[in-house]
């Protein structure tokens, strides 16, 4: 059964409440294919009936339903420019500017931790040419069944085959019946938080690099001058940030600048604010 207009602009409302997610019309078969699973899997026989049930204020219920709608697309290294640039460019800059310090990158919206396992392998390769030089991979997402899948780091093969080169399963993972366990090597340089965008990140401070990748597309324009402000207080001067490609950071913020790295769609801070 279809979302009634009225069901849907109250889901959208609790959506934009509760994740900053701009749910405008015209996205009523999203939101539908991603709510019928938690119908069924709350024992409502349609979409009525649950959308009833968050009007009776049911917490778990509201829960399911951000969950649903704030889990995104993810793979392995997905769209390769930024890891790219993430190792040729942007981490030889890092070091340039920081010369002694540990090299800190966050995932935002770092999703069940493909993107950010992808870049502490990056890191594990790059660290053997940096004697001393420690590095750590922040991922935070709204999510917390996501944020609670990155942190177990484990993967079914249908996963482990969308980007995954042979090599880097070889060396990072171990099999366990049907799937595949990130090793405590690459894990432990890892660590995953919830975090809303929209609000300061606790925790989340003097990054290097900041990757926040298709993000900002799902919000209005107010919530991504808020997302931006607090991606910048949580980045160091001279820090980068990576946005998807038909993302820009430059109407948003006036203290970053964008960079020319090949087919990456990059951003440095240029100082405090």
């Amino acid at each position: 059964m279809n979302l009634t207009q009225a069901d849907f602009s109250y889901v959208a409302g609790l959506v934009k409440q509760r994740s900053s997610i701009d749910l405008q019309p015209g996205k009523e078969y999203l939101v539908e294919s991603r709510l019928m699973p938690v119908a069924r899997n709350s024992g409502e026989s349609d979409l009525a009936s649950l959308v009833a049930r968050l009007r009776r204020g049911d917490e778990k219920l509201t829960a399911a339903v951000i969950d649903a709608m704030t889990t995104n697309e993810t793979s392995w290294f997905r769209d390769s420019h930024p890891f790219e640039a993430f190792t040729k460019t942007l981490l030889p800059q890092v070091v340039q500017d920081n010369r002694t310090g540990p090299i800190t990158v966050w995932s935002a919206a770092c999703s069940s931790g493909q993107e950010g396992y992808s870049l502490a392998m990056l890191l594990q390769e790059w660290l053997p040419t940096q004697p001393g030089r420690t590095a750590r991979i922040i991922g935070t997402d709204i999510s917390a069944s996501m944020v609670e899948r990155a942190r177990a780091g484990r993967y079914s093969q249908l996963e482990i085959n969308r980007g995954l080169p042979a090599r880097y399963l070889v060396k990072h993972f171990e099999q366990h019946g049907r799937e595949w366990q990130v090793r405590e090597s690459l894990r432990s340089m890892t660590r995953f938080d919830v975090g809303n965008l929209t609000q300061p990140q606790s925790g989340v401070s003097s990054c290097d690099v900041v990757f926040l990748r298709n993000v900002l597309i799902y919000f209005d324009l107010a919530t991504k001058r808020q997302v931006i402000q607090n991606v910048r207080r949580s980045l160091r001067p001279g820090g980068f940030l990576v946005l998807g490609g038909a993302e820009s950071a430059l109407s948003l913020d006036d203290s970053f600048r964008r960079l020319e790295v090949d087919k990456a769609v990059v951003f440095q801070h240029g100082g405090a604010k």
